[in-house]
């Protein structure tokens, strides 16, 4: 089974590993997290996540990371160097879940699964009526009272 690991800013990934367990406990033996300290050099916070990356002992793991181009996600590019690494920036819950939703598929599948989680879980909320709901079913009492006095 693929591995996740999520390197973000502190506090994130601990937060996206709490509001994945919520929702996927069974997952948290395949879920690592490092928050990246604010102080840490670069160096330091490298070797931490290579040896949280190497304590999961998957044979291969989705690395997930906040900001393209920040230093969580210049670690994870590190850590993609090594077979059966691949890295998405910009998580997000619905990447998060649809990832441990698919966490049996090859890596390959899963990264492209992540990616349309990711997607299709950002998009405009209409204030005027839930979105994708049916429209609740009319009442025979024209004052909306169901009878009850």
């Amino acid at each position: 089974m693929t591995g996740l690991f999520i390197i973000a800013h502190a506090p994130l990934a601990s937060a996206l590993r709490a509001a994945a367990l919520h929702t996927f406990p069974e997952a948290a033996q395949a879920l690592a997290v490092y928050d990246v300290p604010p102080a840490a050099t670069a160096e330091d916070a490298l070797a931490e996540a290579t040896q949280r990356l190497a304590a999961m002992g998957a044979a291969e793991t989705l690395i997930l990371t906040d900001v393209f181009g920040a230093t969580p996600c210049n670690i994870a590019r590190q850590l993609a160097e090594q077979p059966g690494v691949r890295v998405v920036a910009g998580v997000n819950v619905p990447m998060l879940w649809r990832a441990l939703n698919y966490r049996q598929k090859p890596l390959d599948d899963m990264v492209a699964l992540a990616l349309a989680g990711a997607t299709q879980g950002v998009m405009p909320v209409a204030v005027t009526r839930p979105q994708n709901q049916a429209q609740k079913p009319a009442s025979h009492d024209p004052n909306d009272r169901h009878h009850q006095q």
